[in-house]
């Protein structure tokens, strides 16, 4: 461990993040550049006292949960993070599942596409962000249980709301052969996960379909270019699909558009103003 240098780090990072950046207000009177030391302890959920001490190269040891929190609070990217750890004499553990971390660029990007619906889904499907459209297109994810925002679950289990699959997209089928294929091959990056393993047994137990689909050992799957959602409020809503892969997170982002002056877009402009709230009352 490396005190002096992981003083010095911790300090430059605290210096460069303005308050508005955490969601903290400036003040009057704030003499220091950046954070105040406090305001990191708070943000890392650890002692004011112990970060200072950090900081002035007499803290014991930190541990890899402090470490991480750390690096969530200051903000650190991933080549950040690592370096915090190396001065910490703690190099960073290799991940054993997929990540569920999305960066923070990304998150900003969502929300930079006002017109488009867009998602980060991890290597099992999980939906881990989204935007405001997205989520009137297909649901508030925000209101629901984390497990149940795996689409690879919900096309198999259900739930099918509306008695529709999977939002009524006209793809639904080829969507589960293809989540079948991916999920197979991020078991096999990833075989000592238990969620993935968990996922995998729960809808072997639970759906003949997958079944078919995993003992089949495809691992091979088409993209899909163009999709239509049956909304309950709006109707269908044709939407171009693209995906980007955002590789060393093992997560896609995955954005809907509609063609500029069709109906569709008139629709997407319609949610967007609706948002999630329920028009709809045959629930």
């Amino acid at each position: 461990m490396d005190r002096r240098e992981l003083a010095n780090f911790l300090r430059s990072r605290r210096e460069r993040i303005t308050p508005a950046e955490v969601g903290l207000p400036a003040g009057p009177r704030r003499r220091t550049p950046g954070l105040r030391r406090e305001e990191v302890a708070q943000l890392a959920f650890i002692s004011t006292e112990y970060y200072t001490r950090l900081e002035q190269a007499r803290a014991p040891h930190p541990s890899y949960e402090v470490l991480a929190q750390l690096a969530r609070a200051l903000r650190m990217s991933d080549a950040e993070r690592d370096h915090l750890h190396h001065l910490a004499g703690a190099p960073p553990l290799p991940s054993a599942g997929p990540s569920r971390e999305v960066r923070q660029s990304i998150l900003d990007l969502l929300h930079r596409l006002p017109q488009a619906a867009a998602t980060v889904t991890s290597a099992t499907f999980e939906v881990l962000a989204w935007n405001d459209l997205a989520a009137a297109l297909m649901e508030d994810f925000s209101a629901l249980p984390r497990r149940d925002r795996n689409l690879v679950r919900r096309a198999f289990l259900g739930p099918h709301t509306h008695g529709q699959r999977l939002y009524g997209v006209s793809d639904a089928d080829a969507f589960a052969r293809t989540s079948t294929q991916r999920l197979r091959a991020a078991a096999a990056r990833y075989p000592d996960d238990a969620e993935v393993a968990e996922l995998v047994a729960e809808l072997l137990d639970g759906s003949e379909e997958f079944t078919r689909l995993w003992e089949s050992h495809d691992v091979s799957a088409e993209p899909t270019l163009c999709k239509t959602f049956q909304h309950p409020v709006v109707g269908p809503v044709t939407v171009n699909c693209d995906v980007l892969d955002i590789t060393d997170r093992d997560q896609q982002v995955v954005i809907y558009t509609a063609d500029p002056g069709s109906p569709s877009e008139e629709a997407l402009r319609l949610l967007s103003v609706i948002g999630t709230q329920r028009m709809d009352t045959t629930h």
